[in-house]
Formats: C-alpha cells, sequence, structure tokens
C-alpha cells in the first residue's frame, strides 16, 4: 500500500480539488468556443439562406433537449467539489489560460 508521509499529506486534499479545477475551466472554455462556433456558423447558414429557423421551431427544439442536459448537468454538479477554494482557484485558471 502506498503511505504518503505526514508532511506532504496535507497537500493532498489541496491538490486534488485544484487540479479538477483546472482541468474542468479548460473543458468548459474549450466547449463555450466549440458553442460559439457552432452558433456562428448557424448564423451565417440562416444569413445566406441556406438554413431557414423559425423562432417557433428554436424553442421546440430547447424544450426538448434543455430537461435532459439539466438533468445530465445534475450529477456533474454533485460530483465536483465546488465549495472548495482550491477548486475555485484551479478553475479559474483553466477558464483563463485554458
Amino acid at each position: 500500500m502506498l503511505d504518503i508521509p505526514p508532511q506532504v499529506a496535507w497537500l493532498v486534499p489541496i491538490a486534488i480539488p485544484f487540479v479538477v479545477g483546472i482541468l474542468v475551466g479548460a473543458m468548459v472554455k474549450r466547449t463555450i468556443k466549440l458553442v460559439l462556433g457552432i452558433v456562428a456558423l448557424v448564423a451565417v447558414l440562416v444569413g445566406m439562406g441556406i438554413l431557414s429557423l423559425t423562432l417557433v421551431d428554436v424553442f421546440d427544439k430547447a424544450m426538448l433537449l434543455l430537461p435532459q442536459l439539466i438533468t445530465t448537468g445534475q450529477g456533474a454538479l454533485d460530483a465536483l467539489p465546488y465549495s472548495s477554494s482550491s477548486f475555485l482557484v484551479g478553475l479559474g485558471i483553466g477558464l483563463w489560460r485554458g
């Protein structure tokens, strides 16, 4: 079994949420970039007349997909240590530098 020396054992509960925060921040930043790219592409296609969207179609599709997205996100939110200050610092660094 792996024994952690007591001199560095206090770092483990600080370092793990920090690293998770950096990873989550980088993933969130890349996801936001991807969503903005897709929105820009759809806007260009609508502007050129290649794609036709009505507001009713968009709202109907959103009402189908958003509840599924929220239930999926609830599980991830329960698993993240978002109350830890080291996680929040890591999240900020991941969003900024990710």
